[in-house]
């Protein structure tokens, strides 16, 4: 099962709550991501026009796709119910959000993204994060001796 995570998305931002929603994604596109050739880091989404759009989300391109292969960096619809997008909108207009992927992955065949709120880290928060997983692992580390 392929699963493609965004590991900084946790260090960089806190994320208030999470939404799974389906991407609009074409037949190279799949073949790659169920490859594992695809990168969440650099990615973000926005609405626009009362729908969601994931900007910057890298998939590489299908060896075998030749002509067909598409757009490494293309800008991919997320699918979304109105409902879920007018509520996504109330809460980015708060100052400071973001819509981040953290996960992409297979469900039933269809390619879902997990998509957080989240509010941007200050560089404080970030070395209190380093502190608290260095304390963990030490932790770990003395209780398996």
């Amino acid at each position: 099962m392929v699963e493609i995570n965004n590991r900084k998305a946790h260090f960089d931002y806190e994320i208030l709550d999470t939404l799974e929603s389906g991407i609009v994604l074409t037949g190279t596109e799949v073949k790659a991501i169920r490859q594992g050739n695809a990168n969440l880091r650099d990615s973000y989404a926005i609405i626009r026009n009362n729908e969601v759009f994931l900007l910057n989300m890298h998939i590489s391109e299908y060896k075998e796709g030749n002509i067909f292969n598409h757009d490494e960096t293309r800008t991919r619809k997320l699918l979304l119910h109105k409902r879920e997008i007018a509520k996504l909108k109330g809460k980015l207009e708060m100052e400071g959000l973001t819509l981040i992927p953290l996960k992409l992955y297979f469900k039933n065949n269809n390619a879902k993204i997990l998509i957080g709120i989240a509010k941007g880290k200050r560089e404080f928060d970030k070395r209190e994060t380093i502190k608290k997983r260095d304390v963990e692992r030490e932790i770990s580390k003395y209780l398996k001796k």
